[in-house]
């Protein structure tokens, strides 16, 4: 796990506990190595993981670990990178300094979106080369956002032995079929677009696509989390179920204000919220550390998309909503895939191969996918609206002018990312936001 240190590797690692007691012990993890530039992060999270395993029945993964990069990735098989290049202090700047010229301050949303991935794809780059050069036959999992940019750029060195993951499809594709009153686990799922900016467009149950009935149905539509963000009117235009993320495109510039009018960004809320996390557990007694991590993740999924919720009306989230993670579980499902050839389906970051048409085929996108040990398949979309594939063509080219950027250095290709955002309303404010960032 690179990012090691992170505050959410215990969910992971939770995932790799439930999964010990499989009859299958070839296909179980054994070690589990986390790295990290930050050795006291790496013991704070290596004290939650002790105590962790402590409360679980039955064999758990050895932990170790690492700053060394070679050392971590020596003998693995899987990879799971969920680094945060800057730290939280750069999660700040990316908000702070778009808000400061009325744009959109987000971790992967609009111009903030494009400065992380200015930083981060250079790294990114870096441990794929490792990867190749260290652990060839690895499978690379990515997280780290923005999760679609960064998968595209390492898999130019690693081709598809890297795949993204992300928690909002699958949190999506749950609730409309809990909507339903259906199994989540029984139901298939017609899901298409890039990262943070997908849609569902069937779920279909025994053969049958539920998704028209619960359109028609508001007070079923408005249930859950997706339909309270944008509101049953909106959703029967669109017929479809846009991923949460598209609610800084469709409601702009309510969450915008909403944002401007918060007494901080969600990157200073949560730098607050984990350097009191990390200060108390290398303060505290090692008993202490799992509760001290799990009353502060309770209070990190209660707060997600607070701004956004707010400028909806105001509501509170599922309690079903507040277990934590969904990456982990698609991690552990991917992982089991592969390493078992359990044949299953999941929404993955992958390169296109022609599923999805007027997407070239070299492009990540984030679409379902059949998993097996020769890795993801992605599966054929049909035709996409022209409103969705519209909005995808436009910010795949801010991707990739993103990842030209940091490749070589290109400030047109960092203001063509900038500028061409469609949440960026301004050359001249793109420009001002790439300088005041040192580009």
């Amino acid at each position: 796990m690179l990012g090691g240190g992170g505050f959410r590797v215990p969910l992971v690692h939770r995932a790799l506990l439930d999964d010990a007691h499989h009859p299958d012990q070839a296909g179980r993890c054994t070690e589990l190595v986390l790295h990290d530039t930050d050795p006291e992060r790496l013991a704070a999270i290596g004290a939650v993981l002790a105590e962790q395993a402590a409360q679980h029945d039955g064999p758990a993964p050895r932990i170790r670990t690492t700053t060394d990069l070679d050392e971590a990735l020596s003998g693995a098989d899987f990879v799971f990178s969920a680094i945060r290049v800057g730290g939280l202090a750069g999660r700040v700047g990316d908000e702070r300094l778009p808000l400061a010229e009325g744009l959109l301050g987000q971790e992967t949303v609009g111009a903030g979106g494009v400065l992380y991935g200015l930083r981060t794809v250079p790294v990114a780059t870096r441990i794929a080369e490792r990867v190749a050069a260290v652990a060839p036959h690895a499978w690379v999992i990515n997280f780290t956002n923005p999760a679609g940019m960064v998968t595209e750029a390492m898999s130019r060195v690693l081709g598809e032995r890297v795949i993204g993951i992300c928690d909002s499809p699958v949190g999506l594709c749950r609730r409309a079929a809990r909507a339903v009153g259906a199994d989540p686990d029984r139901a298939d799922y017609d899901y298409v677009g890039l990262n943070h900016l997908g849609w569902l467009r069937r779920v279909v149950v025994d053969g049958t696509d539920r998704l028209p009935a619960l359109l028609a149905d508001t007070d079923a539509l408005e249930s859950f989390e997706e339909g309270k963000l944008f509101g049953a009117e909106w959703l029967r235009a669109l017929g479809s179920l846009p991923n949460e993320y598209l609610h800084y495109y469709y409601h702009h510039r309510e969450a915008l204000a909403a944002i401007q009018e918060a007494d901080t960004t969600r990157g200073e809320f949560l730098a607050q919220q984990q350097d009191g996390f990390y200060a108390r557990i290398s303060g505290s007694a090692p008993e202490g550390a799992f509760a001290v991590w799990e009353a502060t993740r309770r209070e990190r999924e209660e707060t997600y998309m607070a701004e956004s919720r707010q400028a909806s009306g105001g509501w509170e989230r599922d309690s079903c909503d507040l277990d934590g993670g969904g990456y982990d579980r698609v991690a552990l499902a991917l992982m089991r895939a592969i390493a078992r050839n359990e044949r299953t389906r999941l929404i993955l970051n992958v390169r296109n191969r022609g599923a999805v048409p007027g997407i070239d085929g070299d492009a990540v996108v984030e679409i379902p996918c059949v998993v097996d040990a020769g890795g993801a398949r992605p599966l054929a979309t049909g035709p996409v609206a022209p409103d969705q594939l519209g909005l995808m063509l436009q910010l795949k080219a801010v991707e990739r002018a993103a990842i030209e950027a940091a490749s070589d250095g290109s400030r047109p290709a960092a203001l063509r990312a900038l500028a061409l955002h469609p949440l960026v309303d301004s050359v001249h404010a793109a420009d001002r936001v790439l300088r005041a960032a040192g580009h």
